[in-house]
């Protein structure tokens, strides 16, 4: 069976930097996109980053360029989120999902997906 969970969620103040990993398990690893989303209260799921089922394709929402770095490890079968200098509006819980082929940034294009993990940041 398919399943991804995420970790490294937390609370934080603003400044800090996090690393999410999403571990997956019950799919070829190697086969598939992985995404980043985020969903603050009140407001819709959107793309932070994706990465290629090699890791060589990347995509990063514009105005998070620079601060998020999205890499994976096929042979741990993990997906990793480095978030640098954070901020209030970087508040949201963070999902990790999965597609077979290649990146999409549109949530309705992802087949599986993780729990979700809470990342806030405090002033």
């Amino acid at each position: 069976q398919e399943q991804l969970v995420e970790s490294g969620g937390g609370l934080v103040q603003t400044g800090a930097s996090l690393k999410l990993s999403c571990a997956a398990s019950g799919l070829l690893f190697d086969a598939y996109a992985m995404g980043w989303f985020r969903q603050a209260p009140g407001k819709e799921r959107e793309c932070v980053a994706a990465i290629s089922p090699s890791g060589v394709g990347k995509y990063y929402k514009q105005t998070l360029q620079g601060r998020f770095s999205i890499s994976r490890d096929n042979a741990k079968n993990t997906v990793y989120l480095q978030m640098n200098t954070l901020n209030t509006e970087d508040t949201a819980v963070y999902y990790c999902a999965a597609r077979s082929g290649g990146i999409k940034t549109s949530r309705d294009d992802y087949e599986y997906w993780g729990q979700g993990t809470q990342v806030t940041v405090s002033s």
